[in-house]
């Protein structure tokens, strides 16, 4: 399973630990990964994915799963989330 979040595409990061001695060896930072359970409105169901925190966060803000995947750009979203996408905009578009 990769560290990526599903809904903002973040991944992990790369750096040094620097020592009180300043030694500097390299380290990955990881994504705060959560697994969630995100309700469509539109769709009426619900979808458990792999959510940063700063991506949960976003989702709120925006209003929900439904307004966040309409303003999200299709090539940081999963195959998974793009898949959700493609369903809303459809019920959006026959409503």
């Amino acid at each position: 399973m990769s560290r990526v979040c599903e809904l903002t595409g973040k991944g992990p990061m790369y750096g040094n630990t620097v020592s009180h001695a300043n030694n500097k060896s390299r380290r990955r930072f990881l994504p705060n990964l959560k697994e969630v359970t995100l309700i469509s409105d539109l769709l009426g169901q619900s979808f458990k994915l792999r959510v940063s925190a700063a991506g949960l966060r976003t989702v709120d803000h925006r209003g929900g799963l439904d307004v966040f995947l309409a303003k999200a750009k299709d090539d940081e979203l999963s195959t998974r989330a793009l898949a959700i996408k493609k369903e809303v905009a459809k019920v959006k578009a026959n409503a």
